[in-house]
């Protein structure tokens, strides 16, 4: 039975082998990367799919999340894009801090912003909403390397101890390493894929403060009262959303229902005292956004802000935009729009 299989694969290849090479040549084309993302426009994902709230209410409106659609580049996608109007490309550079950086120091920055942003949301949430949150795990990890450093420290990687003291917070680090002497080497007692390995680092002086050459960020964790669940895909990364969604926790936690049954869409970070961040692609989001028929936008104060009125009247989009500073800040300025 094998044999007969065989001998009718290659009596096939035989006669079709210029379809098959087609058909490889093709392969390629379509799947080969390039050095680029290719953004393909915007759209809405409803937070109450994403989060999920022990006891919560029901909500009369909506609050989405705004995202931008973004392919890898593959030859097939980058020639499209100098036929498709609405594909754009970026530089893969444009998303790193030096050329050293990989794509896959992308896809790990992506992932603990994402992270990092929903736990922020958590905590602001919970704190306005005068809900009970404690402090569950806490992580420090390397989020980015300068050209200064001396070290064979990774992205991605996750910092134990300096020297065998146990590293807690990044305060803790940095009061430490001020500690320590100029061109001193530390050891640094790292993990990475459930891997411990140990690395070194040296110690230099700029304008009084010790520095190794990195970049770290805080991933801090929550035990909650009432409980809550948080779900993404996969392929979802970043932190923009993370605004909306201490809005959305915010929403599920209170008897008010903030969105008066509004359809509220919006974008920008948040970090643990409320403050809400800039993000990239606003013209995108909020193109989303009126595509779906939300009555406000919520973008983040400044260039973001400026460039999502400059879209509205270059576009004439009937939105209602509302620039945001703080957690706070928005909360009044929803309960002011009838």
């Amino acid at each position: 039975m094998i044999k007969h299989t065989l001998k009718n694969i290659k009596e096939y290849v035989k006669q079709e082998w210029k379809f098959l090479i087609v058909l490889l040549v093709t392969f390629i084309i379509c799947t080969y990367p390039v050095d680029y993302y290719i953004i393909t426009g915007g759209g809405t994902i409803l937070a109450k799919d994403r989060v999920e709230v022990k006891g919560a209410k029901k909500s009369k409106g909506t609050i989405s999340l705004t995202y931008v659609k973004e392919l890898k580049g593959t030859i097939a996608t980058y020639l499209l894009s100098y036929i498709v109007p609405s594909y754009e490309r970026e530089k893969v550079e444009e998303y790193t801090y030096n050329e050293n950086e990989t794509i896959e120091d992308i896809d790990f920055r992506n992932i603990i912003q994402l992270r990092t942003a929903n736990n922020s949301a958590i905590k602001v949430a919970y704190e306005n909403a005068g809900k009970t949150l404690k402090e569950k795990n806490k992580g420090i990890y390397v989020y980015y390397i300068d050209k200064k450093a001396d070290t064979n420290l990774k992205i991605g990687d996750k910092i134990v101890e300096i020297n065998g003291k146990k590293i807690e917070s990044f305060k803790e680090l940095r009061n430490y390493i001020n500690k320590l002497d100029n061109n001193s080497e530390i050891s640094i007692l790292i993990e990475n894929n459930n891997k411990k390995e140990t690395k070194t680092a040296k110690i230099y002086e700029e304008k009084g403060n010790k520095y190794i050459g990195v970049s770290l960020i805080e991933d801090i964790t929550y035990k909650t009262k009432p409980k809550i669940n948080i779900k993404y895909k996969k392929s979802e990364g970043g932190p923009s959303g993370g605004f909306m969604m201490s809005l959305e926790i915010y929403n599920q936690l209170t008897k008010k229902d903030i969105t008066k049954g509004r359809k509220i869409a919006g974008t920008g970070t948040i970090d643990y005292e409320g403050n809400i961040g800039e993000i990239d692609g606003i013209k995108y989001k909020l193109k989303g956004a009126v595509k779906k028929k939300s009555s406000i936008f919520i973008a983040p104060t400044g260039r973001n802000y400026k460039e999502a009125l400059k879209e509205k009247k270059k576009h004439g989009y009937k939105i209602k935009i509302i620039e945001g500073k703080t957690f706070k800040q928005v909360l009044k300025e929803l309960d002011k729009i009838k």
